[in-house]
């Protein structure tokens, strides 16, 4: 299964779209993960018409997307157990905020937050962060994550 992953996208907040070949990397995907700050819940429901979309809220996400989203996901994709959350705190903190919020039980913890690309395997868990495709305030480099997902997890990170 080939996962596109997103987060922090601020559209229209911020942006008013993402990159054309963003676009058509997410056409080759099964599934669609964003983990949180699409901003409108118009840009929520544009994602949800490309593919198969798993998402969680964002703190910055309009109050609407607050009645269709929740703060945290635990699903499975392939066998393998994935944790999905925004993240909070200072960016210095997020990592270890989301560590403690899935206390170790994920194959897989997706989050976004801090707009700075992340992806390391920390003991049995594959933390990433794609980064932002569309924001550069708190980033220099623009982002986003594809994952593949059979026997193992493989996860990149996609530069602008």
């Amino acid at each position: 299964m080939r996962i596109g992953v997103l987060a922090d996208t601020h559209i229209p907040d911020r942006y008013e779209d993402i990159p054309s070949s963003l676009l058509k990397d997410l056409e080759n995907c099964d599934l669609i993960i964003h983990a949180g700050d699409f901003t409108s819940l118009e840009y929520y429901n544009t994602l949800k018409t490309l593919k198969p979309l798993k998402a969680v809220l964002g703190n910055l996400d309009a109050t609407e997307l607050r009645a269709v989203l929740k703060e945290k996901e635990v699903f499975t994709v392939e066998g393998f157990k994935i944790g999905l959350m925004h993240g909070f705190g200072q960016a210095q903190t997020v990592l270890e905020n989301v560590k403690r919020s899935f206390n170790g039980v994920c194959d897989l913890v997706i989050f976004g937050h801090t707009h700075n690309a992340f992806n390391k395997k920390i003991q049995k868990t594959v933390y990433f962060n794609p980064g932002s495709p569309t924001d550069k305030i708190f980033t220099t480099t623009n982002s986003y994550g594809i994952i593949e997902i059979g026997k193992t997890i493989q996860a990149k990170i996609i530069m602008l």
